[in-house]
């Protein structure tokens, strides 16, 4: 009699788990409060039992779809503008009711841990929070994740209107952005938070568009010793534990070690597997971006110009919206110190915006060289969304500090172009941070004038300068800026 009462039960949970299959589902992404991007077709895709046939009602339009033998639907509705709340309704064995939907603008914040830092951190934290309360502004957050293949749903905390609670936890740089474009544009603004604090942009980029280039074979590599090395950092990371367990116990303070990534998440293609793939099917207006830090190493380093734009050209691949705004923070002053890579991930950083509708906030000038994570996140919100306002939504508005256009010898000294140039100062006396050197590459200081918003360059130790540099630390000394009071890039004009 306890086998057949055993056999029963087990056919009902079976019985139970099918139906509980068979229903019509949605990805993570679909919920109460969410933000669907304006003048896009709205994609509604989902899981359901293979051949049930699924209908999807939107603003009076109503689609319908018949789930593949894999149990996949999609349905694509017209494009709208602007506006809401409005309801949607999925239609299957089962009804699913989304509410309070408004459509505007989705913006897709990712990095690592200056983009994950949190608003109740930020300057002027309770001031910020007091005063957080945007219904038009709706917060997505995807939880960290790696994965050895692409997925289809994203694990996440539902969409949430901005207010004190839903803001303290989210990304500081996206609440600020999103803050400023809802205040000028007067639309819903949705912006989705993938993030993971010290982590590489491989990690981020997918496997077919890292091995697609040869050049960046170093990065694989690169992780290939982590991988070699994970054994010996497991039995460190048992012996730290016993250590801190018997200075606790001895009433010692807790000795601290030197901080190890965790594997999984530096894995390559890891994270963009697991939090950027499964939501690359829903329309977004663009991407803001905050990392390089966990690139800025000898092994890194050299490759992450090529690295950056092909993570870019993939993502723009994926979503096929087409070339959507990318804006990006350049990596913050931070230690003094002039061996470090930092100086060659900024020059990195500013060469990808050759790539077209990029945008760069420079943070040379707000940063903190004690604290790798400054707390300044206004200011990087600000300065993205003067990109965003430029590039993406076509305002006459400078976005950005001088860029390094060319240079241009001048018997014993060099003349430097930049673009965004106009009412070209330093603030706080003559120009400082620039360099010059000759065809030796070995840079030494310069004297540097303004000169119609070109910057001359002169040290007399070096009769034929060929190339200049400017901010070439991971602390510079410099300030060269524009008259909208944003700052210049640090560059080298080396090949």
């Amino acid at each position: 009699m306890k086998t057949k009462i055993q056999v029963f039960v087990g056919f009902l949970f079976l019985a139970c788990l099918f139906q509980a299959q068979a229903e019509v589902r949605l990805p993570a992404v679909f919920a109460n409060h969410m933000v669907i991007q304006r003048q896009a077709p709205v994609h509604v895709w989902g899981f359901a039992a293979a051949g049930e046939s699924v209908q999807v009602a939107f603003r009076d339009v109503t689609r319908s779809a018949v789930a593949n033998r894999l149990g996949r639907w999609e349905v694509s509705l017209p494009a709208g503008e602007a506006g809401g709340p409005f309801t949607m309704e999925i239609a299957a064995a089962n009804q699913i009711s989304i509410s309070d939907i408004l459509v505007g603008d989705v913006w897709f914040a990712s990095g690592q841990s200056n983009m994950e830092f949190p608003t109740a951190k930020a300057v002027n934290a309770e001031e910020e929070l007091q005063n957080a309360d945007h219904p038009d502004i709706r917060l997505f957050q995807i939880n960290k994740a790696s994965e050895g293949f692409p997925q289809l749903d994203v694990l996440a905390r539902s969409w949430k209107p901005a207010n004190r609670e839903s803001v303290a936890e989210f990304t500081a740089v996206g609440y600020f952005f999103a803050r400023e474009l809802n205040a000028g544009l007067k639309i819903p603004i949705g912006i989705i938070e993938s993030d993971w604090g010290g982590t590489p942009a491989e990690a981020w980029t997918s496997l077919p568009a890292l091995t697609a280039d040869a050049t960046l074979l170093p990065v694989l590599a690169a992780y290939a010793k982590m991988e070699e090395a994970e054994g010996t950092n497991r039995l460190e990371e048992q012996a730290q534990k016993a250590q801190i367990a018997e200075a606790l116990t001895a009433g010692k303070p807790a000795p601290t070690f030197p901080w190890h990534p965790e594997l999984r998440s530096w894995t390559p293609s890891g994270l963009f597997n697991a939090m950027v793939a499964p939501v690359t099917p829903f329309p977004i207006r663009g991407v803001i971006w905050y990392q390089g830090e966990s690139n800025a190493n000898e092994e890194r380093a050299p490759t992450y110009n090529r690295l950056f734009e092909t993570l870019i050209r993939d993502w723009r691949t994926r979503w096929n919206v087409g070339d959507f705004p990318f804006l990006f923070v350049q990596i913050a002053n931070w230690k003094p110190g002039s061996s470090s890579y930092w100086p060659t991930v900024r020059d990195a950083q500013r060469r990808t915006l050759e790539l077209k509708n990029t945008g760069m906030a420079v943070t040379i000038d707000i940063g903190d060289p004690a604290d790798i994570h400054p707390k300044n996140k206004q200011d990087v919100g600000h300065r993205l969304a003067l990109a965003a306002r430029a590039i993406s939504y076509g305002e006459d508005v400078e976005y950005s500090g001088p860029l390094y256009q060319s240079v241009v010898r001048e018997e014993a000294a060099l003349r430097v172009a930049f673009t965004h140039a106009r009412g070209l100062l330093a603030k706080g006396g003559p120009p400082t941070g620039f360099e010059i050197a000759g065809q030796d590459h070995k840079f030494v200081p310069a004297t540097a004038q303004i000169v119609n918003d070109h910057v001359v360059l002169s040290n007399s130790g070096v009769t034929t300068p060929v190339y200049a540099r400017y901010g070439w630390d991971s602390n510079p000394a410099c300030n060269l800026y524009n008259a909208a009071d944003l700052p210049a890039s640090p560059f080298t004009s080396e090949p």
